[in-house]
């Protein structure tokens, strides 16, 4: 079973980082104190063993000031990803599904496979968006709805990686009602569609509404309009929202209002959110009473 390193000096720190090689070191930023730190402290233990290949380890941030701050780390729990001496990646907040995209990202082709999985496609995750990736881990499956659907072609599976489609029932309409199970920022969608004929054309993204019914769509302002075209459904393309308008997102909802060719049900293979937790704590703010204790 793979060890974690608690670092103890700068020195020690510089000589992991510097004497590692081409094999992924993971730091973990920390403090005692913070709540979403101890939080994630076991899922940082069990991912250390699922990954014999790759170096975990840990810095407390008060004993260890000198390399919290020549490392910039401004937030906690704070992850930084190291190669070859220099820092990959970077990740901000207690995710455990981020950590681990992030590792079979980096941690490199001779080891992939040693999770039991291919580790095909894992460098996609974040679609080419640098500090972003795959936000699915962060929805709330049980609470999530969509108004208009075939029962037997849910909204469930819109979050599945296989040929499971959502579909519209009684006309080409639908409302898919997100919720996240904390405050995330949201920088695009990639949406998947088998059939082109029946992807989504037009569609209102409503942010953080509650109960939002057809009537809804008529009378509430929505936060941005996509209007979607064939190349949008092509395999690498992801579609970019106004990113400033989806800062601190705790729901979405989508409004299909037709779709490519005016087929009379609208068809969704997956939806893919692409963003960012908001979960980190901010030391400046608890540095003066950290001082006083």
């Amino acid at each position: 079973m793979a060890s974690i390193k608690d670092l103890q000096s700068t020195q020690e720190f510089q000589d992991l980082i510097s004497q590692s090689g081409n094999k992924l070191v993971v730091v973990d930023f920390y403090a005692t104190w913070c709540g979403p730190c101890n939080m994630i402290a076991p899922f940082f233990a069990q991912i250390s063993a699922k990954y014999p290949y790759v170096q975990f380890a840990k810095v407390d941030v008060d004993r260890l000031r000198e390399v919290a701050s020549a490392c910039k780390v401004t937030a906690m729990p704070t992850f930084q990803f190291f190669k070859s001496g220099q820092k990959v990646a970077e990740l901000k907040g207690a995710s455990a599904g981020q950590i681990e995209q992030l590792v079979k990202q980096h941690q490199g082709e001779t080891a992939s496979g040693n999770d039991g999985s291919s580790g095909s496609g894992s460098s996609k995750n974040n679609y080419g968006i640098s500090g972003h990736s795959d936000l699915t881990d962060f929805i709330t499956p049980n609470q999530m709805d969509a108004l208009n659907q075939n029962e037997e072609n849910n909204v469930k599976n819109v979050f599945k990686s296989n040929d499971a489609y959502l579909e519209s029932d009684v006309d080409e309409q639908l409302i898919i009602t997100v919720p996240f199970n904390q405050p995330v920022k949201i920088h695009s969608i990639k949406i998947k569609a088998k059939n082109i004929a029946q992807a989504p054309k037009t569609v209102k993204i409503y942010t953080n509404q509650q109960a939002f019914g057809f009537d809804d769509a008529d009378s509430v302002k929505e936060t941005q309009t996509i209007t979607l075209e064939p190349k949008d459904f092509e395999e690498d393309a992801v579609v970019n929202l106004r990113f400033v308008k989806f800062q601190n997102v705790t729901s979405l909802v989508l409004f299909v209002e037709d779709n490519q060719e005016d087929e009379e049900t609208t068809q969704i293979q997956q939806l893919i959110f692409i963003g960012s937790p908001i979960e980190a704590t901010n030391m400046s703010n608890l540095k003066k009473g950290d001082e006083e204790n």
